[in-house]
């Protein structure tokens, strides 16, 4: 009987792989978004969106649960102080997957990971519109 696994192996072991989604999602916090294969992206993206529902009320035992995961000052403080106020009005999906190009080494799948606040590549970006009328040149 086939039994469908609650999170993906990733092909590591349960230190390496616990290590790994570490790193990842604190590279998220850091950097606002990076770019990693999709299976990582969606073993993350299940790491750390109950993470960021833990921030949303900052008290000392929501600091000390996150403080387990990371156990780095400087990402909770990033994490309670920029990024809470973000994410204070919504109600779930912090983070958004984005496809892009295979990578060319072993042609495996990737996308952007990224927080949804932060974004600027998918923000669309005003037309600059001037007063200057376009002048016609005549021909002498």
């Amino acid at each position: 009987m086939k039994i469908r696994k609650k999170f993906k192996k990733l092909g590591r072991k349960t230190s390496h792989r616990k290590s790994l989604l570490v790193n990842l999602s604190k590279s998220i916090i850091i950097h606002k978004r990076i770019v990693t294969t999709i299976q990582k992206a969606k073993s993350v993206q299940k790491f750390i969106e109950p993470i960021l529902t833990k921030i949303k009320k900052d008290t000392t035992h929501s600091r000390r649960i996150v403080f387990s995961h990371f156990q780095d000052k400087e990402i909770i403080k990033k994490l309670f102080n920029e990024i809470s106020n973000n994410i204070l009005l919504r109600n779930g999906g912090y983070t958004r997957t984005i496809r892009i190009e295979n990578r060319k080494g072993d042609n495996s799948e990737m996308c952007i990971i990224e927080l949804v606040n932060y974004n600027q590549t998918t923000q669309k970006k005003k037309k600059i519109k001037t007063r200057r009328s376009k002048k016609k040149v005549k021909n002498i």
